[in-house]
């Protein structure tokens, strides 16, 4: 793992790529989606942004620094994965324009990525000054089987505006582009990892083994009766 304080060393003209989420826990899924678009789309960087505040998701299970220490744990040795915690650090809710505002400031002339998922890709429209988030960085949808593009309204309409095929577009400018890229399906949720847990059983092969210790030891997750 590279500490944020190292990553401006990381190939200086590719693009960084944002990942944020509320890693309530981190697992496989995460991991390998970061993977995949960090080699196809050849990003200097992909920096995982544990949520503090998320303004459209209930209150997390696992505290922020167990959260945090989790998701160092889980990136711990890969080349081009980096922890950020500053949205931790806020007071108030996170909001990934501001996120990218402040990102944006510390690399004026770099190529932000933020990566979401198709389902989040759909409720673009409800997040908070959500037209602004294209002028900040490109928006790299990791799309997985079930979901498809929007072909009207808003986001239709923004997609033929803003969608591109092309990585190097990426690359070329700083901002406002929308790439979409399939990445490898596989059947993990944070929230029904909970739940296997809650139920006594155990979620080996399902995360890096450092997270699970993490869990077992600190029982972050076990049933509250």
């Amino acid at each position: 793992m590279t500490s944020v304080h190292d990553s401006k060393d990381l190939g200086e003209l590719g693009p960084i790529g944002v990942f944020g989420g509320t890693f309530d826990p981190i697992h496989y899924g995460h991991l390998r989606t970061g993977f995949e678009l960090q080699q196809a789309l050849k990003l200097a960087e992909v920096r995982f942004m544990p949520a503090g505040n998320p303004p459209h998701r209930e209150r997390t299970i696992a505290s922020n620094e167990l959260r945090l220490q989790m998701v160092k744990v889980a990136v711990e040795g890969q080349e081009h994965f980096v922890v950020d915690d500053r949205e931790m650090r806020k007071s108030g809710p996170s909001y990934s324009v501001e996120t990218l505002g402040e990102l944006r400031r510390e690399f004026p002339t770099r190529s932000l990525c933020l990566i979401i998922g198709m389902d989040a890709f759909l409720g673009l429209p409800k997040w908070h000054q959500w037209r602004e988030l294209l002028e900040l960085a490109h928006l790299v949808v990791a799309h997985r089987p079930g979901w498809r593009a929007p072909g009207m309204g808003p986001l239709g309409g923004l997609l033929v505006d803003r969608g591109t095929g092309r990585v190097l577009d990426l690359h070329e400018a700083r901002a406002g582009r929308i790439y979409i890229h399939a990445v490898t399906q596989l059947e993990i949720s944070s929230t029904e990892l909970r739940a296997l847990i809650q139920s006594g059983r155990d979620p080996r092969y399902l995360m890096p083994d450092g997270v699970r210790e993490i869990i077992m030891d600190t029982g972050c997750y076990a049933r509250k009766d």
